[in-house]
C-alpha cells in the first residue's frame, strides 16, 4: 500500500513541475486508485499484485471516503464563498455612465476646474497607443491607465529582463521572461479593472502601423531607435493622428508634441538626420539614472492628458528638455521645415527651417538631448 501511495505523490509533484492543472493532477491519482481498488476487489486473496497493492479492500475504500469527504467539504466551502462574495461587475462600455467605484477613483480629477466631469469623460473615452513597453512607457502606462483612460494600446516584442527592473516600473521580478506588453496588461488591469487594454506582442513595420493608428486618438512614442521613431512619425504623419514624443540618455531628456496636421513641426522636420554614429549610443552602453524615464514619462502622460481632454496649453511646436544633473528644465520654440519629407507638402505654418540641433545640446557634457536614445523597448 505504501508504494502505491509513492506513487500517487510522484504523480502530484511530476504534474505540479510539469505545470499540469490540478483536476489533471487530480484525476491521474484517481485513475490510479480505482485500478488498485478494482485489483483488490476483482482478483483472488493470493493474486500477487493484489498482495502488493494492501491485500485487502478495506483501507483503500476507507482511504477514498475520507478523500470524499474532504473534497465535499471543500466543494462546498468554495461555494460558500462564492455566495458570500459578489462577482465585480463587467467593466462598463466606454460610453456608459461611470460607476460609483469610478466617480470615487476620479474625484480628484473631477474637482479640477480644466478636466471636471466632461473631461473624464473624454479620457473615458480615448483610445491612446503607447510604442514601447520600457523606461519610458512604464510611467506614461500606469498613469494613463490610472487616470482612468479608456482603451490603451501598448507595441513591443520585447520579453522582461533582469536589468530593465532598474528603471521600468510597470514589470517585476516575478514576471521576468514574459512578453513586455502582457506583464504591462497585468500591471494596468491590476491598477484599473475599469480600462481596456489590449498588447500587441509583435515589432511594429510599416505594413502594420498605417491599419494599428488608425484606432487610436493619440499615439506615445518611447522607443529607443531612429529607425523605429522615423517610421512611428511617418505612420503618425499619414494618419493625420498627434505624436507625443520622447528620449533619454544618461541624465537628459526631451519631449515634444509633434502634429503638422495642426500646424506643428513632425518628428522629422526637427530631426531630418540621424546622429552621426557614436554621438547616441543606447542606454546600454551609455547608461541611465533610474527615475529619470520616471521623469520623461511622467511628462509624457501629462501631455497625453491634456491633449485628450483639451487642458491647458500643449507642447505643440515647443521642445522641452530636462538635464536632471544640472537641476535645468529648459522650452525652446520649433517649428515646420520646408521641403521635410515627411510631411512638407502638407499644409501649416511653416518658417521655412527647423532649428539648428547644434544648438539643442545640454551643459553637462553628455549627448545632446536631442540626440538622446528613447528607452528601452523596440518596437
Amino acid at each position: 500500500m505504501g508504494f502505491v501511495l509513492f506513487l500517487m505523490l510522484a504523480l502530484w509533484v511530476l504534474g505540479h513541475w510539469m505545470k499540469a492543472p490540478v483536476r489533471a493532477r487530480l484525476v491521474m491519482i484517481g485513475l490510479l486508485y480505482v485500478a488498485v481498488l478494482s485489483a483488490q476487489l476483482v482478483l483472488p486473496p493470493e493474486a500477487e499484485l493484489r498482495r502488493a497493492t494492501g491485500g485487502a479492500p478495506e483501507p483503500w475504500l476507507a482511504l477514498g471516503g475520507v478523500a470524499l469527504v474532504a473534497g465535499g467539504y471543500a466543494l462546498g466551502l468554495r461555494r460558500l464563498r462564492q455566495r458570500a462574495t459578489p462577482a465585480p461587475d463587467p467593466a462598463p462600455a466606454r460610453d456608459a455612465p461611470f460607476r460609483e467605484a469610478e466617480l470615487n477613483r476620479y474625484a480628484r480629477h473631477i474637482v479640477l476646474r480644466e478636466i471636471g466631469g466632461a473631461g473624464q469623460r473624454k479620457l473615458k473615452s480615448a483610445r491612446v497607443l503607447v510604442v514601447g513597453a520600457g523606461g519610458l512607457g512604464s510611467p506614461v502606462m500606469l498613469y494613463l491607465a490610472a487616470a482612468g483612460v479608456g482603451t490603451i494600446g501598448v507595441i513591443d516584442d520585447d520579453d522582461v529582463d533582469g536589468s530593465n527592473l532598474q528603471r521600468q516600473v510597470i514589470h517585476a521580478d516575478a514576471r521576468i521572461g514574459m512578453p513586455k506588453v502582457f506583464s504591462a496588461q497585468a500591471a494596468m488591469e491590476a491598477l484599473n479593472p475599469f480600462i481596456t487594454v489590449r498588447p500587441y506582442h509583435r515589432r511594429l513595420d510599416a505594413d502594420t502601423a498605417a491599419a494599428l493608428f488608425a484606432d487610436y486618438d493619440l499615439i506615445l512614442d518611447g522607443t529607443d531607435n531612429f529607425d523605429t521613431r522615423y517610421l512611428v512619425n511617418r505612420a503618425a504623419v499619414a494618419a493625420g493622428k498627434p505624436l507625443i514624443s520622447a528620449a533619454i540618455t544618461q541624465w537628459e531628456g526631451q519631449i515634444s508634441l509633434y502634429d503638422p496636421a495642426r500646424g506643428a513641426p513632425c518628428f522629422e522636420c526637427v530631426f531630418p538626420e540621424r546622429p552621426a554614429p557614436g554621438l547616441a549610443p543606447a542606454c546600454a552602453e551609455a547608461g541611465v539614472i533610474a527615475p529619470l524615464p520616471g521623469v520623461l514619462g511622467s511628462m509624457m502622460a501629462v501631455e497625453a492628458m491634456k491633449e485628450i481632454t483639451d487642458a491647458g496649453t500643449g507642447l505643440r511646436g515647443r521642445l522641452v528638455i530636462h538635464d536632471a544633473l544640472h537641476a535645468e528644465t529648459r522650452s525652446i520654440r520649433v517649428a515646420r521645415r520646408a521641403g521635410c519629407a515627411c510631411c512638407g507638402a502638407q499644409g501649416g505654418a511653416s518658417d521655412g527651417s527647423a532649428p539648428n540641433t547644434t544648438t539643442l545640446g545640454t551643459r553637462s557634457g553628455g549627448d545632446s538631448a536631442h540626440h538622446a536614445t528613447g528607452e528601452d523597448g523596440v518596437s
